[in-house]
């Protein structure tokens, strides 16, 4: 689904991305996990095309990135971003609605499974009775539902997340990461999602991948790759990795 072969990417004069080599398979829900600065959102760019590398491939469901047309491609992939931002103060639906717009055509304001696809979206995040309400009532945990019911509402086969809990409560970033999941299992929906917390990781993520200084350091099972050492190494902490029917990570220092 996604491919990504020795990638190399300088961004604002510095070398961020070393040779970074991912395969994302269809139907996998997948963490991308590392310390600030290892090059986690760069990855990102690069595999929406928005960031062209210094070298290697990035090939969705076999295709060159650079084969792609933008609105073909966002038909394909769709994102929800670090800043959720709309600029102005819209409603709910609005919001998501913005999803459908791949799909139209040069001359249409609307397409013919808009509607549809937009109840929808709504429905798998809960958010039907707030379709009214401005996106900037809402608190943020709705507020990131939102957002993730305008990616829902693309039809992609894919989505991209870059930190979807980030500042939100653990009852709300829960919400968030089953909404998700639920999503993944149930429509087969190929997820790949930068995060920030482990145990929300592995709690959700059937694979993740450890990036340490612009490089993958390890990729696979999340049971397989989420061990004391290789999350010592590559966040250069102490942790307990307590593995249960819910694996729990215990920082020691």
């Amino acid at each position: 689904m996604i491919e990504v072969e020795d990638l190399r990417c300088a961004y604002n004069g510095s070398d961020v991305l070393k040779g970074v080599d991912l395969e994302v398979e269809e139907g996998t829900f997948m963490g991308l996990l590392g310390p600030n600065g290892c090059g986690k959102t760069t990855l990102l760019r690069c595999i929406t095309g928005s960031l062209r590398p210094r070298r290697g491939s990035v090939r969705i469901m076999g295709r060159e990135i650079s084969g792609w047309g933008r609105k073909e491609l966002s038909r394909k992939l769709s994102i929800v971003p670090q800043d959720t931002s709309p600029g102005f103060d819209f409603s709910v639906e609005e919001v998501v609605a913005m999803g459908r717009y791949p799909h139209m055509g040069r001359f249409q304001l609307t397409d013919p499974d808009g509607g549809a696809s937009v109840n929808r979206a709504l429905r798998w995040t809960g958010l039907s009775e707030l379709r009214s309400k401005k996106i900037s009532m809402l608190s943020g945990g709705e507020r990131q539902r939102a957002f993730i019911a305008r990616a829902f509402a693309q039809d992609a086969d894919i989505l991209l997340m870059d930190e979807p809990t980030k500042n939100l409560d653990i009852r709300h970033s829960m919400d968030i990461m089953s909404l998700v999941r639920k999503k993944n299992g149930k429509e087969g929906l190929t997820i790949l999602a930068v995060l920030h917390d482990l145990d929300l990781s592995v709690r959700f993520c059937d694979k993740v991948a450890l990036m340490k200084d612009g490089k993958v350091y390890d990729i696979g099972p999340v049971r397989k790759v989420i061990n004391e050492d290789s999350v010592g190494d590559v966040f250069d902490i102490d942790v307990k990795v307590h593995r249960g029917k819910h694996m729990h990570i215990e920082v020691l220092g």
